[in-house]
């Protein structure tokens, strides 16, 4: 009988050399390890990952796996070498949106050598708020490959330009179950930007406040409300 994994391991999916790649679960990291964990990370970028593991969030669109993986065996091997995180995620980017470019994405959103249209990552609209804000799930793969390597969860039109304007994202590749804490995020970090706040201090307090809800799920209906999602 196989020893059930201990979160938030869910899958191994491969190996290279010594490092083990893990499929995890997000959710559990982002609730209770790193708010900041994203769609994949290794020690380098994360330090709750073990030297040797890299994670990958479970996707909600099982599509972008290898990317993550090659993304982060640049960024490894470079840290390896002393080469500074931002550096080699600098340069692990740059592989990635090689690959995503080989593979397609951005003839999706760039028909007849047309500059690429945002509306076009619209999957459906989730919400539009009483003042004039709306939400929607897109297809985070196609923003990834076309506007932003680094897009990862949410975003709004006071961080991404290529958002249009009273635009609130939430990226597909979420689990329905997370979703909300992520909206939650982009809503009070918008609204706090909207009145003039910088963006690493919304974000900040943002991070702080998403933290809190998914402490106390309970209390998650009445801070949404006071961002104005009735």
């Amino acid at each position: 009988m196989k020893t059930p994994l201990k979160p938030p391991y869910i899958k191994k999916v491969g190996q290279r050399g010594k490092i083990v790649i893990w499929v995890v679960d997000g959710t559990y990291v982002r609730t209770h390890l790193d708010e900041e964990f994203t769609n994949y990370g290794q020690h380098g970028g994360f330090k709750c990952i073990p030297k040797d593991e890299f994670w990958i969030d479970k996707e909600a669109q099982e599509d972008e796996q290898s990317f993550f993986i090659d993304h982060l065996l640049v960024e490894h091997r470079l840290m390896e070498k002393g080469v500074s995180y931002d550096k080699a995620l600098e340069a692990a980017d740059k592989q990635e949106m090689a690959e995503r470019k080989k593979a397609g994405d951005v003839e999706k959103l760039t028909a007849g050598g047309n500059l690429p249209d945002p509306t076009k990552v619209h999957v459906r609209l989730w919400k539009k708020l009483e003042n004039g804000i709306s939400v929607w799930i897109i297809d985070g793969r196609l923003v990834r490959s076309v506007f932003d390597v680094d897009f990862t969860e949410g975003g709004h039109d006071y961080v991404y330009e290529f958002v249009p304007q009273n635009e609130v994202w939430i990226d597909n590749d979420l689990e329905e179950a997370e979703r909300p804490y992520v909206l939650l995020h982009e809503l009070h970090e918008r609204n706090l930007m909207a009145k003039g706040w910088t963006y690493s201090k919304a974000h900040e307090d943002s991070s702080r406040i998403e933290y809190y809800c998914r402490q106390h799920p309970n209390e998650l209906h009445l801070e949404l409300a006071k961002e104005g999602w009735e």
